[in-house]
Protein backbone atom coordinates (compact mmCIF):
# COMPACT_ATOMS: atom_id res chain seq x y z
CA UNK A 1 0.00 0.00 0.00
CA UNK A 2 1.40 3.30 -0.87
CA UNK A 3 1.49 6.46 0.79
CA UNK A 4 0.31 9.70 0.35
CA UNK A 5 1.07 13.49 1.30
CA UNK A 6 -1.46 15.49 3.17
CA UNK A 7 -2.93 18.92 3.52
CA UNK A 8 -0.21 20.14 6.67
CA UNK A 9 2.90 19.65 3.77
CA UNK A 10 5.63 22.38 3.68
CA UNK A 11 7.10 21.40 0.53
CA UNK A 12 10.71 21.59 2.11
CA UNK A 13 11.45 18.11 0.21
CA UNK A 14 13.35 16.36 3.28
CA UNK A 15 10.82 13.48 1.77
CA UNK A 16 12.59 13.60 -1.62
CA UNK A 17 16.11 13.76 -0.46
CA UNK A 18 15.18 10.37 1.37
CA UNK A 19 13.06 8.33 -1.03
CA UNK A 20 14.87 5.30 -2.66
CA UNK A 21 12.59 5.49 -5.97
CA UNK A 22 12.33 8.67 -6.83
CA UNK A 23 8.64 8.98 -6.69
CA UNK A 24 7.99 11.78 -4.80
CA UNK A 25 7.98 15.29 -7.13
CA UNK A 26 7.65 18.47 -7.75
CA UNK A 27 12.05 17.55 -6.59
CA UNK A 28 13.82 20.41 -6.24
CA UNK A 29 16.02 20.03 -9.83
CA UNK A 30 12.15 20.46 -11.16
CA UNK A 31 10.84 23.18 -12.54
CA UNK A 32 7.25 22.69 -11.06
CA UNK A 33 8.81 23.02 -7.72
CA UNK A 34 7.83 25.50 -5.77
CA UNK A 35 4.93 26.51 -7.53
CA UNK A 36 2.53 23.35 -6.47
CA UNK A 37 0.37 23.39 -3.87
CA UNK A 38 1.73 20.32 -2.34
CA UNK A 39 4.64 17.75 -2.99
CA UNK A 40 3.03 14.44 -4.02
CA UNK A 41 3.74 10.68 -3.98
CA UNK A 42 3.32 8.50 -7.01
CA UNK A 43 1.17 5.54 -5.56
CA UNK A 44 2.25 3.52 -8.99
CA UNK A 45 5.89 3.73 -8.03
CA UNK A 46 5.92 4.10 -4.25
CA UNK A 47 7.31 0.91 -2.35
CA UNK A 48 5.97 1.64 0.79
CA UNK A 49 9.19 1.57 2.42
CA UNK A 50 7.99 4.35 5.01
CA UNK A 51 11.07 6.42 4.86
CA UNK A 52 9.05 9.87 3.79
CA UNK A 53 6.80 9.01 6.72
CA UNK A 54 9.65 9.08 9.08
CA UNK A 55 11.59 12.48 7.51
CA UNK A 56 8.58 14.15 7.58
CA UNK A 57 8.99 17.42 9.82
CA UNK A 58 5.24 18.24 9.68
CA UNK A 59 3.71 14.33 10.04
CA UNK A 60 2.46 15.03 6.61
CA UNK A 61 2.92 11.54 5.04
CA UNK A 62 0.43 8.83 5.81
CA UNK A 63 -0.02 5.11 4.68
CA UNK A 64 -3.16 5.24 2.22
CA UNK A 65 -4.88 2.49 3.92
CA UNK A 66 -4.91 4.45 7.05
CA UNK A 67 -6.24 8.48 6.10
CA UNK A 68 -9.48 8.96 7.40
CA UNK A 69 -12.44 11.43 7.21
CA UNK A 70 -11.42 14.13 5.24
CA UNK A 71 -7.78 12.72 4.74
CA UNK A 72 -9.08 10.16 2.20
CA UNK A 73 -9.17 12.96 -0.68
CA UNK A 74 -5.29 13.08 -0.78
CA UNK A 75 -5.15 9.54 -1.78
CA UNK A 76 -6.89 10.68 -4.99
CA UNK A 77 -5.04 14.19 -5.04
CA UNK A 78 -1.68 12.42 -4.92
CA UNK A 79 -2.68 10.08 -7.53
CA UNK A 80 -4.25 12.60 -9.78
CA UNK A 81 -1.22 14.59 -10.31
CA UNK A 82 0.65 12.21 -11.93
CA UNK A 83 -1.83 11.68 -14.29
CA UNK A 84 -1.29 14.90 -15.67
CA UNK A 85 1.56 15.33 -18.77
CA UNK A 86 4.56 15.12 -18.21
CA UNK A 87 4.17 15.18 -14.29
CA UNK A 88 5.81 11.53 -13.98
CA UNK A 89 9.34 11.79 -14.58
CA UNK A 90 10.63 9.85 -17.91
CA UNK A 91 13.28 7.25 -18.08
CA UNK A 92 16.91 8.83 -18.01
CA UNK A 93 19.22 8.39 -20.73
CA UNK A 94 20.68 5.13 -19.40
CA UNK A 95 17.06 3.90 -19.52
CA UNK A 96 17.16 2.78 -15.71
CA UNK A 97 13.45 4.29 -15.42
CA UNK A 98 11.57 7.06 -13.69
CA UNK A 99 12.13 5.03 -9.88
CA UNK A 100 16.06 5.82 -10.31
CA UNK A 101 17.48 9.07 -9.38
CA UNK A 102 20.06 10.73 -11.72
CA UNK A 103 23.87 10.41 -10.45
CA UNK A 104 24.95 14.35 -11.75
CA UNK A 105 28.15 15.89 -10.63
CA UNK A 106 28.77 16.20 -7.17
CA UNK A 107 28.90 19.90 -5.81
CA UNK A 108 30.05 21.35 -2.72
CA UNK A 109 28.69 24.64 -2.74
CA UNK A 110 28.09 25.23 1.01
CA UNK A 111 31.59 23.85 2.60
CA UNK A 112 34.51 25.52 2.99
CA UNK A 113 38.07 24.36 2.06
CA UNK A 114 39.87 22.77 5.44
CA UNK A 115 41.95 24.98 6.25
CA UNK A 116 39.68 27.64 6.40
CA UNK A 117 38.97 28.96 10.04
CA UNK A 118 35.20 29.19 11.58
CA UNK A 119 33.48 32.23 10.32
CA UNK A 120 31.11 34.20 13.07
CA UNK A 121 27.81 34.64 11.51
CA UNK A 122 24.89 36.42 13.25
CA UNK A 123 21.31 35.51 11.73
CA UNK A 124 19.03 38.19 12.95
CA UNK A 125 15.21 36.34 12.94
CA UNK A 126 14.68 32.92 14.83
CA UNK A 127 11.36 31.74 12.57
CA UNK A 128 11.68 29.03 9.95
CA UNK A 129 13.92 30.88 6.96
CA UNK A 130 16.55 31.82 10.15
CA UNK A 131 16.66 28.30 11.17
CA UNK A 132 17.31 26.52 8.47
CA UNK A 133 20.17 29.44 7.52
CA UNK A 134 21.76 28.07 10.73
CA UNK A 135 21.20 24.91 9.95
CA UNK A 136 22.80 24.84 7.00
CA UNK A 137 25.88 26.59 8.45
CA UNK A 138 25.93 24.19 11.25
CA UNK A 139 25.78 20.97 8.78
CA UNK A 140 27.81 21.99 6.25
CA UNK A 141 30.89 24.47 7.98
CA UNK A 142 32.28 25.19 11.00
CA UNK A 143 30.83 28.54 11.66
CA UNK A 144 29.62 29.67 15.02
CA UNK A 145 26.50 31.42 14.87
CA UNK A 146 25.00 34.27 16.74
CA UNK A 147 20.98 34.40 17.01
CA UNK A 148 18.98 37.22 17.43
CA UNK A 149 15.06 37.94 17.87
CA UNK A 150 13.75 41.25 19.58
CA UNK A 151 11.09 38.93 20.74
CA UNK A 152 11.35 37.26 24.28
CA UNK A 153 10.23 33.92 22.33
CA UNK A 154 11.88 32.41 19.55
CA UNK A 155 9.97 30.86 16.82
CA UNK A 156 8.54 33.13 14.09
CA UNK A 157 6.03 32.50 11.66
CA UNK A 158 5.95 29.12 13.21
CA UNK A 159 5.21 30.33 16.64
CA UNK A 160 3.16 33.10 15.99
CA UNK A 161 1.76 32.40 12.47
CA UNK A 162 0.43 28.77 12.35
CA UNK A 163 -2.95 28.23 13.51
CA UNK A 164 -3.52 26.47 16.82
CA UNK A 165 -5.51 24.16 15.01
CA UNK A 166 -2.66 23.29 12.77
CA UNK A 167 -0.66 21.37 15.30
CA UNK A 168 1.35 19.24 12.60
CA UNK A 169 2.56 22.20 10.86
CA UNK A 170 3.76 23.75 14.60
CA UNK A 171 6.06 20.55 14.57
CA UNK A 172 8.29 21.69 11.84
CA UNK A 173 9.74 23.79 15.47
CA UNK A 174 10.77 20.82 16.85
CA UNK A 175 13.25 19.93 14.05
CA UNK A 176 14.49 23.94 14.80
CA UNK A 177 14.94 23.28 18.89
CA UNK A 178 17.98 21.89 18.74
CA UNK A 179 20.33 24.46 16.71
CA UNK A 180 19.20 26.77 19.86
CA UNK A 181 21.11 23.83 22.08
CA UNK A 182 24.16 23.45 19.54
CA UNK A 183 27.18 24.18 21.25
CA UNK A 184 28.24 26.81 18.18
CA UNK A 185 25.56 28.71 18.64
CA UNK A 186 24.50 31.47 21.06
CA UNK A 187 21.22 32.99 21.04
CA UNK A 188 19.71 36.24 22.16
CA UNK A 189 16.36 37.00 22.70
CA UNK A 190 14.67 40.11 23.01
CA UNK A 191 17.75 41.99 21.23
CA UNK A 192 16.54 44.73 18.66
CA UNK A 193 19.14 45.66 15.75
CA UNK A 194 18.36 48.98 15.79
CA UNK A 195 16.91 49.66 19.45
CA UNK A 196 19.64 47.21 21.82
CA UNK A 197 22.47 47.41 18.93
CA UNK A 198 22.99 49.01 15.66
CA UNK A 199 23.84 47.09 12.69
CA UNK A 200 26.88 48.44 12.23
CA UNK A 201 27.81 47.08 16.05
CA UNK A 202 26.19 43.62 14.95
CA UNK A 203 28.08 43.61 11.82
CA UNK A 204 31.45 44.41 13.28
CA UNK A 205 31.49 41.70 16.12
CA UNK A 206 30.50 39.39 13.01
CA UNK A 207 32.12 38.05 9.65
CA UNK A 208 28.54 38.38 7.79
CA UNK A 209 24.99 39.08 9.31
CA UNK A 210 22.05 37.31 7.63
CA UNK A 211 18.77 39.04 7.64
CA UNK A 212 15.84 37.28 8.35
CA UNK A 213 13.23 38.87 9.84
CA UNK A 214 10.15 38.14 7.48
CA UNK A 215 7.34 40.48 6.89
CA UNK A 216 5.78 42.14 9.48
CA UNK A 217 3.00 43.99 8.58
CA UNK A 218 0.27 43.81 5.95
CA UNK A 219 -0.98 44.88 2.73
CA UNK A 220 -3.37 48.03 2.88
CA UNK A 221 -6.43 48.16 0.89
CA UNK A 222 -6.35 52.00 0.60
CA UNK A 223 -9.92 52.37 0.69
CA UNK A 224 -11.72 54.74 3.15
CA UNK A 225 -12.59 54.07 6.68
CA UNK A 226 -9.52 51.43 6.35
CA UNK A 227 -8.24 52.29 10.42
CA UNK A 228 -11.87 52.83 11.59
CA UNK A 229 -12.17 50.87 15.26
CA UNK A 230 -13.19 47.21 14.17
CA UNK A 231 -11.25 47.22 11.07
CA UNK A 232 -8.08 45.28 11.72
CA UNK A 233 -5.66 43.41 9.95
CA UNK A 234 -5.42 39.33 9.47
CA UNK A 235 -2.01 39.59 11.06
CA UNK A 236 -3.22 41.39 14.11
CA UNK A 237 -5.92 38.98 14.14
CA UNK A 238 -3.54 35.73 13.84
CA UNK A 239 -1.15 37.18 16.44
CA UNK A 240 -3.95 38.13 18.88
CA UNK A 241 -4.89 34.36 19.14
CA UNK A 242 -1.32 32.78 18.75
CA UNK A 243 -0.27 35.09 22.08
CA UNK A 244 1.56 37.61 20.60
CA UNK A 245 3.51 39.06 23.03
CA UNK A 246 3.10 42.93 21.08
CA UNK A 247 -0.87 42.38 20.49
CA UNK A 248 -3.42 42.97 23.54
CA UNK A 249 -5.70 40.90 24.65
CA UNK A 250 -8.62 42.63 23.64
CA UNK A 251 -7.68 44.06 20.40
CA UNK A 252 -10.34 41.89 19.09
CA UNK A 253 -14.18 42.48 18.42
CA UNK A 254 -16.19 39.56 18.16
CA UNK A 255 -19.93 40.79 20.17
CA UNK A 256 -21.46 40.92 16.70
CA UNK A 257 -22.96 37.81 14.69
CA UNK A 258 -20.93 38.59 11.19
CA UNK A 259 -17.34 39.44 10.77
CA UNK A 260 -16.26 40.01 7.18
CA UNK A 261 -12.51 38.86 5.97
CA UNK A 262 -11.36 40.54 2.75
CA UNK A 263 -8.80 38.57 1.31
CA UNK A 264 -9.06 34.63 -0.04
CA UNK A 265 -6.19 32.77 0.36
CA UNK A 266 -4.58 30.66 3.06
CA UNK A 267 -4.69 33.36 5.98
CA UNK A 268 -8.23 34.31 5.38
CA UNK A 269 -9.19 30.96 5.69
CA UNK A 270 -7.35 30.48 8.73
CA UNK A 271 -9.22 33.32 10.46
CA UNK A 272 -12.41 31.78 9.27
CA UNK A 273 -12.05 28.40 10.64
CA UNK A 274 -10.91 29.79 13.88
CA UNK A 275 -13.56 32.34 13.93
CA UNK A 276 -16.63 29.48 13.09
CA UNK A 277 -14.71 26.37 14.65
CA UNK A 278 -16.13 25.35 18.26
CA UNK A 279 -14.18 26.49 20.86
CA UNK A 280 -13.54 23.34 22.74
CA UNK A 281 -11.81 21.60 19.89
CA UNK A 282 -9.33 24.60 20.12
CA UNK A 283 -9.21 24.10 24.09
CA UNK A 284 -6.45 21.32 23.81
CA UNK A 285 -4.20 23.29 21.29
CA UNK A 286 -1.71 26.28 21.55
CA UNK A 287 -4.37 29.13 21.01
CA UNK A 288 -3.47 32.06 23.39
CA UNK A 289 -5.95 31.93 26.69
CA UNK A 290 -7.19 35.11 26.28
CA UNK A 291 -8.41 34.30 22.60
CA UNK A 292 -9.77 31.07 23.18
CA UNK A 293 -11.75 33.17 26.42
CA UNK A 294 -12.49 35.95 23.63
CA UNK A 295 -14.24 32.81 21.20
CA UNK A 296 -16.21 31.35 23.91
CA UNK A 297 -17.72 34.37 24.44
CA UNK A 298 -17.90 35.41 20.61
CA UNK A 299 -21.53 36.01 19.32
CA UNK A 300 -20.20 35.40 15.53
CA UNK A 301 -22.13 32.86 13.60
CA UNK A 302 -21.16 34.06 9.45
CA UNK A 303 -17.91 34.91 8.02
CA UNK A 304 -18.01 36.02 4.86
CA UNK A 305 -14.95 35.80 2.55
CA UNK A 306 -14.55 38.74 0.27
CA UNK A 307 -12.70 38.17 -3.34
CA UNK A 308 -11.94 40.76 -5.93
CA UNK A 309 -11.70 37.79 -8.57
CA UNK A 310 -14.17 34.31 -8.75
CA UNK A 311 -13.45 30.99 -7.39
CA UNK A 312 -10.80 30.02 -10.38
CA UNK A 313 -8.31 32.77 -9.60
CA UNK A 314 -8.70 32.18 -5.74
CA UNK A 315 -5.14 32.66 -3.66
CA UNK A 316 -5.84 30.06 -1.17
CA UNK A 317 -4.33 25.88 -1.81
CA UNK A 318 -7.01 23.13 -2.28
CA UNK A 319 -5.44 21.54 0.85
CA UNK A 320 -6.79 24.57 3.01
CA UNK A 321 -10.17 24.89 1.05
CA UNK A 322 -11.30 20.87 1.72
CA UNK A 323 -10.09 21.63 5.16
CA UNK A 324 -13.08 23.99 5.27
CA UNK A 325 -15.64 21.57 4.34
CA UNK A 326 -15.01 18.84 7.41
CA UNK A 327 -15.40 21.30 10.18
CA UNK A 328 -18.06 19.93 12.62
CA UNK A 329 -20.92 22.54 12.51
CA UNK A 330 -20.33 24.58 9.91
CA UNK A 331 -21.69 25.19 6.82
CA UNK A 332 -20.63 26.49 3.82
CA UNK A 333 -22.22 28.83 1.50
CA UNK A 334 -21.53 30.40 -2.22
CA UNK A 335 -23.11 33.54 -2.52
CA UNK A 336 -24.61 33.73 -6.47
CA UNK A 337 -24.57 36.95 -7.15
CA UNK A 338 -22.63 36.81 -10.07
CA UNK A 339 -23.25 34.16 -13.33
CA UNK A 340 -19.79 33.95 -13.78
CA UNK A 341 -19.41 32.60 -10.25
CA UNK A 342 -21.17 29.49 -11.23
CA UNK A 343 -20.22 28.99 -14.83
CA UNK A 344 -16.70 28.93 -12.96
CA UNK A 345 -17.47 26.21 -10.72
CA UNK A 346 -19.68 24.27 -12.83
CA UNK A 347 -16.95 24.13 -15.73
CA UNK A 348 -13.77 23.52 -13.59
CA UNK A 349 -11.19 20.47 -14.39
CA UNK A 350 -10.63 17.99 -11.25
CA UNK A 351 -7.46 19.68 -10.57
CA UNK A 352 -9.03 23.13 -10.91
CA UNK A 353 -9.62 24.98 -7.08
CA UNK A 354 -12.98 25.89 -8.31
CA UNK A 355 -13.63 22.01 -8.45
CA UNK A 356 -13.49 21.96 -4.88
CA UNK A 357 -16.60 23.67 -4.42
CA UNK A 358 -18.86 21.81 -6.86
CA UNK A 359 -21.84 20.83 -3.98
CA UNK A 360 -21.18 23.30 -2.31
CA UNK A 361 -24.96 24.98 -1.65
CA UNK A 362 -25.22 28.26 -3.55
CA UNK A 363 -28.06 31.02 -3.32
CA UNK A 364 -28.14 34.69 -3.69
CA UNK A 365 -27.59 36.28 0.15
CA UNK A 366 -29.82 39.01 1.02
CA UNK A 367 -27.35 41.23 3.33
CA UNK A 368 -30.24 43.25 4.67
CA UNK A 369 -31.32 40.56 6.77
CA UNK A 370 -29.37 38.67 10.27
CA UNK A 371 -26.88 35.98 9.50
CA UNK A 372 -29.15 33.12 8.45
CA UNK A 373 -27.28 30.24 10.82
CA UNK A 374 -30.24 27.37 11.83
CA UNK A 375 -29.82 24.85 14.58
CA UNK A 376 -26.92 26.91 15.93
CA UNK A 377 -24.96 25.90 12.88
CA UNK A 378 -22.23 28.74 12.13
CA UNK A 379 -21.46 29.30 8.17
CA UNK A 380 -19.02 30.36 5.81
CA UNK A 381 -20.32 32.45 2.87
CA UNK A 382 -17.65 33.01 -0.15
CA UNK A 383 -18.56 36.13 -1.77
CA UNK A 384 -16.44 36.31 -5.25
CA UNK A 385 -15.96 38.82 -7.95
CA UNK A 386 -16.59 41.82 -4.90
CA UNK A 387 -14.45 44.26 -4.25
CA UNK A 388 -14.65 46.28 -1.12
CA UNK A 389 -15.10 49.86 -1.51
CA UNK A 390 -14.95 51.98 1.71
CA UNK A 391 -15.42 50.46 5.62
CA UNK A 392 -18.67 52.62 6.66
CA UNK A 393 -19.50 54.09 10.34
CA UNK A 394 -19.03 56.89 12.58
CA UNK A 395 -16.85 55.67 15.79
CA UNK A 396 -17.12 52.14 15.02
CA UNK A 397 -17.24 50.03 11.88
CA UNK A 398 -20.94 49.29 11.02
CA UNK A 399 -20.64 47.94 7.55
CA UNK A 400 -18.37 47.37 4.32
CA UNK A 401 -19.42 48.48 1.00
CA UNK A 402 -18.75 46.54 -1.68
CA UNK A 403 -18.95 46.43 -5.66
CA UNK A 404 -19.59 43.46 -8.05
CA UNK A 405 -22.47 41.86 -9.48
CA UNK A 406 -25.17 43.63 -9.83
CA UNK A 407 -23.73 46.99 -8.31
CA UNK A 408 -23.12 48.30 -5.28
CA UNK A 409 -24.02 47.28 -1.70
CA UNK A 410 -23.38 46.84 1.90
CA UNK A 411 -22.88 44.26 4.10
CA UNK A 412 -23.26 44.80 7.76
CA UNK A 413 -20.67 43.97 10.13
CA UNK A 414 -18.78 45.73 13.07
CA UNK A 415 -15.48 43.79 12.84
CA UNK A 416 -13.69 43.68 9.33
CA UNK A 417 -10.54 41.58 8.78
CA UNK A 418 -8.26 42.33 5.95
CA UNK A 419 -5.81 39.50 4.89
CA UNK A 420 -4.64 40.61 1.34
CA UNK A 421 -1.19 39.71 1.83
CA UNK A 422 1.86 40.20 4.16
CA UNK A 423 4.71 43.06 3.64
CA UNK A 424 8.15 43.94 4.53
CA UNK A 425 8.98 47.03 6.52
CA UNK A 426 12.59 48.76 5.96
CA UNK A 427 14.62 47.68 8.70
CA UNK A 428 17.95 49.45 10.28
CA UNK A 429 20.71 50.21 8.44
CA UNK A 430 19.74 48.46 5.06
CA UNK A 431 18.23 49.32 1.82
CA UNK A 432 14.63 48.97 1.10
CA UNK A 433 12.35 48.65 -2.28
CA UNK A 434 9.37 50.10 -1.11
CA UNK A 435 7.63 49.03 -4.63
CA UNK A 436 8.02 45.17 -3.28
CA UNK A 437 8.51 45.65 0.84
CA UNK A 438 11.77 43.53 0.42
CA UNK A 439 15.59 44.51 0.51
CA UNK A 440 17.67 44.75 -3.05
CA UNK A 441 20.06 41.86 -3.06
CA UNK A 442 21.84 39.48 -5.43
CA UNK A 443 21.43 35.60 -4.10
CA UNK A 444 21.20 36.96 -0.81
CA UNK A 445 23.44 38.96 -0.86
CA UNK A 446 22.34 42.88 -0.21
CA UNK A 447 23.43 45.06 -2.63
CA UNK A 448 25.96 47.66 -1.94
CA UNK A 449 26.26 45.78 1.79
CA UNK A 450 29.43 43.22 1.88
CA UNK A 451 28.77 40.79 4.33
CA UNK A 452 24.94 41.59 4.57
CA UNK A 453 22.54 39.23 3.71
CA UNK A 454 18.93 37.95 3.91
CA UNK A 455 16.89 35.21 3.69
CA UNK A 456 13.05 34.68 3.97
CA UNK A 457 10.24 36.79 2.86
CA UNK A 458 12.17 39.90 3.11
CA UNK A 459 14.38 38.50 0.46
CA UNK A 460 11.98 37.12 -1.71
CA UNK A 461 8.66 38.41 -0.37
CA UNK A 462 5.48 36.98 1.31
CA UNK A 463 5.52 33.99 -0.90
CA UNK A 464 5.62 30.06 -0.25
CA UNK A 465 5.06 28.17 2.90
CA UNK A 466 7.62 27.27 5.51
CA UNK A 467 9.48 24.62 3.76
CA UNK A 468 10.22 26.80 0.54
CA UNK A 469 12.71 28.69 2.90
CA UNK A 470 14.60 25.80 3.03
CA UNK A 471 15.94 26.41 -0.83
CA UNK A 472 16.11 30.07 -0.04
CA UNK A 473 18.35 29.87 2.75
CA UNK A 474 20.68 27.08 0.81
CA UNK A 475 21.28 29.55 -1.88
CA UNK A 476 21.71 32.68 0.74
CA UNK A 477 24.28 30.60 2.48
CA UNK A 478 25.99 29.13 -0.47
CA UNK A 479 26.14 33.37 -1.48
CA UNK A 480 28.09 33.67 1.80
CA UNK A 481 30.35 31.12 1.88
CA UNK A 482 31.32 32.30 -1.62
CA UNK A 483 32.16 35.45 -0.87
CA UNK A 484 34.09 34.01 2.23
CA UNK A 485 36.50 32.00 -0.17
CA UNK A 486 36.75 34.87 -2.62
CA UNK A 487 38.14 36.67 0.74
CA UNK A 488 35.02 39.77 0.14
CA UNK A 489 33.96 39.55 3.78
CA UNK A 490 35.01 42.11 5.95
CA UNK A 491 36.94 41.41 9.26
CA UNK A 492 35.28 42.01 12.58
CA UNK A 493 36.90 44.40 14.41
CA UNK A 494 35.24 42.67 17.48
CA UNK A 495 34.83 39.30 19.06
CA UNK A 496 32.42 36.95 20.11
CA UNK A 497 33.05 37.43 23.32
CA UNK A 498 33.08 41.46 23.50
CA UNK A 499 29.60 41.18 21.29
CA UNK A 500 27.41 39.16 24.62
CA UNK A 501 29.42 41.64 27.08
CA UNK A 502 28.55 44.52 24.86
CA UNK A 503 24.57 42.96 24.51
CA UNK A 504 24.23 42.49 28.41
CA UNK A 505 25.25 46.43 28.83
CA UNK A 506 22.81 47.28 26.64
CA UNK A 507 19.89 45.38 27.93
CA UNK A 508 19.97 46.62 31.63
Amino acid sequence: MAFAITQTCCNDATCVSVCPVNCIHPTPEERAFGSTEMLYIDPKACIDCGACADACPVDAVLPVDRLTGGQQEYAEINAAYFEQEDARPAPDAAGLGPVFHAWGRPTFDRVLPPDFGPLRVAIVGTGPAGMYAAKDLLLHTPAEVTLVDRLPVAGGLVRFGVAPDHPATRKVSETFAHVHHHPRVRTHLGLDVGTHVTPGELAAHHDAVIYAVGAATDRRLGIPGEDRPGSISATTFVAWYNGHPEVAADAVELSAERVVVVGNGNVALDAARILVSDPETLAGTEIAGHALDGLRRSKVREVVLLARRGPEHAAYTRPELLALKHLSGVDLLIDDHDPRISAAVDTARPGDKAAVLRGVAREAVDWSVPPDAADGRRRIVFRFHSAPLEILGDDATRAVRVTGGTGELDIPAVTVLRAIGYRGVPQAGLPFDESTGTVPHERGRVTGMPGTYVVGWIKRGPSGGIGANRACAAETVGTLLADAVAGALPAPAGSARAFRRLVRRRRR
